[in-house]
């Protein structure tokens, strides 16, 4: 039977992990191995992309309040081909299953970047957000749930990470959610504005301060919450879905808790600490599906590109559209690089615990650093994408308009950039990570064989960078925060693309070194280019 949507993409129908050269290369050189995710690459490159586009047009769920017997269910209705597409993911091809069975967050992070769908992706982090917080940190009559949420069972759970409220967003210490302890349990009143996964969520991690406790950060405590109480009678109400411009294929709701049975999580006084480290989980996967989206969206740049003519040549044999490929392909591949560096950091130290070492506080540094960039890396990519198929980008029939729809929430979902700048300053200032930064840099530097004329003033603009912020007012650091990141991440990227480069001996990925370096540091390319040797990503 004939597909009608291998004739609106033209990336659709390929392996989308064996023609992505680079993604290969990242994984072998973080995890000093080679990496087989064909499986999957075949998957989102066939069923799950055009699953993940009809959901997205024609088939978003759906909030079921009633069943046929009168019973309050709130539960999301979605696509069949959705949740077969969920099952086979978290089931065959074990993405939540990595990080706990094997002490593996590469092929984790790694297939959420090959989904590149956020809603999708979503559906999986949040659940193995919830699967985090038990494995670390829930009492052991808790961790019964874990299997459910890895699939390591046949009966899969699906988990949500319900922390934002409308007076406070990101302001998490502006929480005002109570809870009580009374008969056994916890009972948690209040409403979340912004959750994720409502109406398929099994159990939820929820954010409250105790009851009768004045605001603050560091009042909040960490629960689980069930959606089936102990009476089995529903434990919480879906007030409404939202209506959004993308990520259609999660289902967005307002969620109201009336004394909701809770089970605390850890010790009363960390639930801060709890919840920010499992943001870390969250906005890891945010870097790396925004770069998913800006991937597929270059694919379906690319591949257009040696298919349209205009002028009498192919739109790829243009100069100036391989300068927008070359500038896209060097944002893609630096900002992986830049986002498994804090991936490398994060697995590093992912079993700690509070207080917390350096090591953790600097992986935290590193992914406010990503998650800013890649979220912009997603916006860029998808509006240039979209410019370069003209007209027809822009029509709501083909793949790369909902592309840079869905781009547009990564700046947004799991802090604004704002918010990471400021939480960036903070690592530094507070927490001295600054000094972790410098002593990885020096290491990573002095094994670097080539570039080196330029590799040491990439580390003085990071030392500059820094020391601006011990030489600024509170005011004015604040007001140059972004800057700031943005110099320390491209820096980063330097550096990180240029040992890619030493360790593998590739000389492709010193040449992106030195062009990301002039381009991206300097403001302009300078040496003379041949684009076609880094814009076609299947090379052998």
């Amino acid at each position: 039977m004939h597909n009608t949507f291998a004739d609106l993409s033209n990336a659709y129908g390929k392996n989308h992990f064996k023609i992505d050269k680079p993604l290969q290369i990242m994984l072998e050189y973080f995890e000093n191995k080679k990496e087989d995710l064909n499986k999957i690459g075949e998957f989102v490159g066939n069923d799950l992309y055009e699953i993940s586009d009809y959901i997205d047009k024609i088939s978003k769920p759906k909030l079921i309040t009633w069943s046929i017997n009168g019973d309050r269910i709130d539960k999301a209705w979605i696509n069949p081909f959705q949740r077969f597409a969920l099952e086979k993911l978290i089931k065959d091809f074990e993405i939540n299953r990595f990080p706990y069975k094997e002490d593996n967050w590469f092929k984790h992070y790694a297939s959420i970047y090959l989904i590149s769908d956020p809603g999708i992706s979503c559906i999986i982090t949040v659940t193995n957000q919830v699967a985090y917080a038990i494995y670390k940190y829930a009492s052991e009559d808790l961790k019964q749930y874990l299997p459910h949420l890895i699939g390591d069972t046949d009966s899969i759970m699906y988990g949500a990470t319900w922390f934002t409220e409308i007076q406070g967003g990101s302001d998490l210490g502006a929480n005002i959610t109570e809870a009580k302890y009374e008969n056994k349990f916890w009972k948690i009143t209040g409403y979340k504005y912004f959750a994720s996964n409502a109406g398929l969520a099994d159990l939820a991690l929820v954010t409250a301060k105790k009851k009768g406790i004045e605001y603050g950060a560091k009042k909040i405590m960490l629960f689980l919450v069930p959606r089936i109480n102990s009476n089995n009678k529903l434990n919480f109400t879906i007030r409404r879905l939202k209506e959004k411009s993308g990520t259609r294929s999660v289902p967005t709701g307002e969620v109201e808790f009336n004394e909701s049975e809770a089970y605390l999580i850890g010790d009363e006084g960390k639930g801060i600490y709890y919840t920010m480290e499992n943001l870390i989980v969250s906005r890891l996967a945010n870097s790396v599906g925004a770069l998913g989206i800006a991937r597929k969206a270059y694919l379906e740049a690319y591949y257009y590109s040696q298919k349209r003519k205009a002028f009498g040549k192919y739109l790829i044999e243009h100069p100036l559209l391989q300068r927008d490929l070359l500038d896209m392909e060097l944002l893609i591949e630096g900002s992986l690089a830049l986002t498994f560096k804090a991936i490398l950091e994060f697995q590093k130290c992912w079993k700690q615990t509070p207080p917390y070492k350096g090591q953790y506080h600097y992986a935290r540094l590193l992914t406010h650093i990503a998650k800013n960039m890649t979220a912009e890396v997603a916006s860029y990519v998808t509006k240039t994408s979209m410019e370069i198929l003209g007209g027809i980008g822009f029509l709501e029939e083909f793949p790369i308009e909902r592309l840079h729809r869905e781009a547009l929430i990564t700046p947004i979902w799991e802090g604004t950039s704002n918010i990471h700048a400021l939480d960036m300053l903070e690592a530094i200032e507070k927490k001295g990570t600054h000094i972790n930064l410098l002593e990885d840099i020096k290491l990573l530097k002095n094994e670097i064989k080539e570039n080196a004329s330029f590799i040491g003033a990439v580390e003085d603009k990071i030392k500059d960078a820094l020391i601006s912020i011990s030489k600024l007012d509170s005011r004015s650091v604040q007001f140059y925060s972004k800057d700031i990141l943005s110099t320390i991440g491209h820096s980063m990227i330097v550096i990180m693309l240029a040992h890619i480069g030493t360790k593998l001996a590739l000389k492709r990925y010193v040449e992106l070194s030195r062009l990301y370096y002039e381009r991206y540091l300097e403001g302009r390319y300078k040496s003379q280019i041949n684009p076609e040797e880094f814009i076609h990503i299947e090379y052998p």
